[in-house]
């Protein structure tokens, strides 16, 4: 069978080659395509005769945010959004916050597109529109979206997205160019009827719900590191994406407005039409035949907009989850890719469940006010974080920079985050003061995702926010293998706590009685100078310190269920020499290795002269351990010029 590794790469390798433009615009519009057909009933149910001002507000505030993310993107091209955005800004704890949110989101938005469908569909089978067809439908989508992305998704799906999307403008634009012309005698788009002026809690509320437009932006920025686009082509990403997120949202509104007028306080898109709006501005078109087959072909672009939406919402989570797996943010089993599929199916089916649970619910009012919750704090966090970023990364050479910046200390501001972030935090303010529902449940996720954050570092002895990165081969490598006995060499560094946690990890999985527990052989390298026998004596002091090094890791070890620590003083002439001849002489399986610090040393020039540095990528110790060592070594060690602390897996 061909290899989990291999398969990855192939993955990987296809999907780098297929990604262009196209793609990127098509993953960044979908959902914003999407709102049209879900959304807009809500935004004109609050927001009455203003409803296509709040949503070309919205689509300035997707333009603003585009060029944030895209800034972001350009100097750190990594999956994650906004959670990448604030790991560099912040730390890890603001970068949780920010992906947990975001994770919420795409939940939500699958969960909602998913109970849009069967209304849709109603309109042609009028027997549908009942509670009973609505959850079965809805959960079929969410399984069959499911499964699709835990067997993986190729770059063609992409492709057909961009089409899927180019088909769905074109026909919006001409259904609504059908209703100005064979339509009713259009009304005032920006009239209340009569009624009183939208209150400014609903008006809040209506652009928060509005926001889920710009889902989509974060689902592109998930693509960053199989992307590298020129300047010119993000400015045409930004220009493309941004055009049609107007044209979706301001052109259709204000046709939608004129045709089904707001009389007496309220408007049919509000009302019978709440959750499909798009048909309601079909069935005004005459003669009756025609709105017959408008109709029909809004139920069919419906179903496989929406359909395809809460597939590419499951990637999405796929995706941001894998990465804060790979920063140990979430425990790895979340992050673990399937052995023949290279996907992450354990947050997949677990999304699925939560997304079947909201739709369950069937509160969509309340769907859309939990998703605004987490929208907006997590785009708030982003604006904020490229804001930081444009001062502790100043000297950094940026593809592409927000424009319109305004001086400030010798940095460049731009205005355009600036004002996402007031706009993003003051969003975020109204709906935990004007929605309970969205409040209690919004805040109740973040609280159990806090939990789960602190009580995964806190176990596995990481610091809140320090910087802690797996390489992503350790998530492919099969569950089935086995580290039933783990050398650890220690040194008395603070970073024992951590590689003897990654041992214990990796032991503990593997615990069976039948073959006796798990062990981890833990060293102290003691390294004795030429000039004295192995066997002299040495200062207490110096076997003191590592009694204590050796006390301290079988403690941490022994935390682990089911290990059994044993420990040892080993003299040697070097530290290196000392970890493979123990390796050796043990037969471990394993061994789980503090690299050092990389070396730097000038080179040219007799003895080092005026040569440029020689960076190289592992010290003296880590590099002799990996050309020798019998068996797999794992590394924890913090990268030179990083913050943080790094595991990584050796050749």
């Amino acid at each position: 069978m061909e290899s989990l590794e291999g398969r990855v790469e192939q993955l990987e390798a296809r999907l780098t080659r297929g990604i262009g433009e196209p793609a990127i615009v098509a993953v960044a519009v979908s959902t914003a395509s999407a709102s049209v057909y879900f959304a807009l009933g809500f935004v004109a149910r609050d927001a009455l005769g203003v409803t296509p001002l709040v949503l070309l507000a919205v689509a300035l505030f997707y333009l603003v945010t585009s060029l944030v993310y895209l800034e972001g993107n350009v100097l750190h091209p990594e999956r994650g959004g906004a959670s990448t955005f604030a790991r560099y800004a912040f730390n890890e704890l603001i970068s949780f916050v920010a992906g947990w949110a975001i994770v919420l989101d795409y939940v939500l938005v699958a969960a909602i597109c998913a109970v849009a469908v069967p209304h849709y569909l109603a309109a042609l089978w009028p027997a549908l529109d009942a509670r009973a067809w609505e959850i079965a439908i809805a959960g079929a989508l969410i399984a069959a979206a499911a499964l699709r992305n835990a067997r993986g998704l190729g770059v063609e799906r992409l492709r057909r997205s961009f089409w899927i999307g180019l088909l769905n403008l074109a026909f919006l634009v001409v259904l609504a160019a059908l209703v100005v012309a064979l339509g009713p005698p259009l009304g005032d788009p920006f009239s209340n009827g009569g009624g009183p002026f939208p209150s400014v809690s609903d008006l809040a509320f209506a652009a928060a719900v509005a926001t889920v437009a710009a889902t989509g932006i974060e689902a592109a920025s998930g693509l960053a590191e199989e992307v590298r686009l020129s300047r010119r082509a993000l400015r045409r990403v930004v220009g493309a994406g941004s055009f049609s997120v107007a044209v979706l949202l301001g052109g259709v509104s204000i046709v939608a407005l004129a045709a089904l007028p707001v009389r007496g306080g309220q408007t049919p898109l509000g009302g019978e039409y709440l959750l499909t709006p798009v048909v309601g501005l079909a069935e005004t078109l005459s003669p009756p035949a025609l709105a017959d087959a408008a109709r029909i072909a809004v139920v069919a672009m419906a179903t496989l907009v929406l359909g395809r939406v809460v597939t590419s919402q499951l990637l999405g989570v796929a995706r941001l989850t894998y990465s804060l797996a790979t920063y140990q943010q979430v425990p790895s089993a979340l992050g673990r890719l399937h052995e023949r599929w290279a996907t992450p199916h354990l947050a997949i089916s677990s999304a699925a469940v939560l997304a079947f649970a909201f739709v369950a619910i069937g509160d969509v009012d309340l769907l859309l006010g939990l998703y605004a919750f987490g929208a907006l704090l997590a785009f708030t966090i982003a604006h904020l974080s490229v804001l930081v970023l444009r001062f502790r990364e100043r000297d950094r050479r940026r593809v592409f920079a927000v424009p319109l910046a305004v001086p400030v200390r010798g940095v460049g501001v731009p205005l355009p985050a600036v004002f996402g972030a007031l706009a993003g935090a003051a969003g975020w303010v109204s709906v935990i003061i004007l929605h309970a529902g969205a409040r209690w449940l919004g805040l109740a996720w973040m609280l159990f995702g806090l939990a789960l954050y602190v009580g995964y570092r806190r176990t596995t002895g990481k610091q809140l926010t320090r910087r802690f990165r797996v390489p992503e081969a350790v998530l492919r490598e099969p569950q089935e293998r086995e580290y039933r006995s783990i050398l650890v060499p220690v040194t008395g560094d603070p970073i024992d706590v951590e590689i003897v946690s990654t041992a214990g990890r990796l032991a503990a999985e593997e615990g069976d009685e039948a073959e006796g527990p798990p062990m981890l052989e833990v060293i102290y390298p003691l390294e004795m100078p030429l000039s004295l026998p192995l066997d002299a004596s040495l200062p207490e002091e110096r076997l003191e310190q590592a009694r204590r090094a050796l006390q301290r890791a079988k403690a941490v070890g022994e935390e682990y269920e089911g290990v059994h620590v044993q420990t040892a003083i080993v003299r040697a002439r070097s530290a290196g020499q000392a970890i493979v001849q123990e390796a050796r002489r043990r037969g471990v399986e394993a061994i789980v290795l503090a690299a050092e610090a990389p070396s730097r040393t000038r080179g040219g020039g007799v003895l080092g002269g005026r040569g440029a540095p020689l960076d190289r990528a592992l010290g003296d110790i880590t590099r002799y351990v990996l050309d020798k060592a019998p068996c797999p070594v794992i590394l924890t060690a913090p990268p030179a010029g990083e913050v943080g602390e790094r595991s990584g897996v050796g050749p």
